[in-house]
């Protein structure tokens, strides 16, 4: 693995949980973060005081506002070498319930934004001679979840994504996933508990074993890409 000191990289959905994580561990190993966040100000204000982080913020549903947060990113950063496309929505419904605005809420973030922040980023990458892409997907991407066909559709997007990605823009930049399996918080419910007895490691996952995933992908070489992690204990091989 190479050294992530100086490095400049880019986290959406930084403020919090998973994304609070991976934004810690990396300036920890020196980088030079940049969060972006949305409505979560308190928790992104927070987050960047103890990780030394430049904060962004910016609506990922609009395509002008990711090219604006990036054009800024420029300014402020001086270029940007990696990018962890951390920010998800999650909801769940009875498949013969979701409506269109529902299909387009999660879409529109797990699926659309990752795209246009990956173009963008990647062209300030090109501009420095190349570097890395992690996009965080989910096992939902993996495995099929009955009540949440439309994030798992959005998941297993952003694993083919990251594939194509990857063909498109090697040697230059590497673009891997991370899918996370059950991560618990104060709000898990009793499916995800289910699911924490049905893994294989016998417990749920913490938000730092992400991030040691991620940080890992930022720092190996582009011999490694168009892949995905699971970073789940075993569940998506059962």
């Amino acid at each position: 693995m190479s050294s992530l000191t100086g490095k400049v990289v880019l986290v959406t959905g930084g403020a919090r949980r998973i994304g609070r994580a991976i934004v810690l561990r990396l300036a920890a190993e020196g980088a030079r973060v940049g969060l972006h966040y949305w409505t979560s100000e308190e928790g992104a204000r927070r987050t960047a005081a103890e990780a030394g982080a430049e904060l962004f913020r910016s609506n990922l549903e609009s395509v002008s506002s990711i090219e604006r947060m990036f054009e800024e990113a420029a300014q402020r950063m001086g270029g940007l070498d990696s990018l962890v496309n951390n920010a998800a929505r999650f909801t769940r419904f009875d498949p013969l319930d979701i409506t269109e605005k529902d299909w387009d809420f999660i879409h529109a973030v797990n699926l659309k934004a990752v795209f246009f922040c990956c173009q963008s980023g990647a062209r300030m990458m090109l501009a420095r001679g190349g570097g890395h892409i992690v996009n965080i997907s989910s096992l939902g991407g993996i495995r099929p979840w009955a009540e949440h066909a439309h994030y798992c559709a959005s998941k297993a997007g952003v694993i083919m994504l990251t594939r194509a990605l990857a063909k498109a823009w090697a040697p230059h930049i590497a673009v891997n996933s991370v899918a996370p399996g059950v991560i618990p918080f104060d709000d898990i419910d009793d499916r995800g508990l289910k699911m924490i007895e049905a893994t294989p490691a016998r417990r749920g996952g913490t938000p730092e074993e992400v991030a040691d995933a991620v940080a890992y992908l930022l720092g190996c070489s582009n011999f490694i890409t168009g892949q995905v992690m699971a970073v789940d204990g075993g569940l998506s091989q059962r």
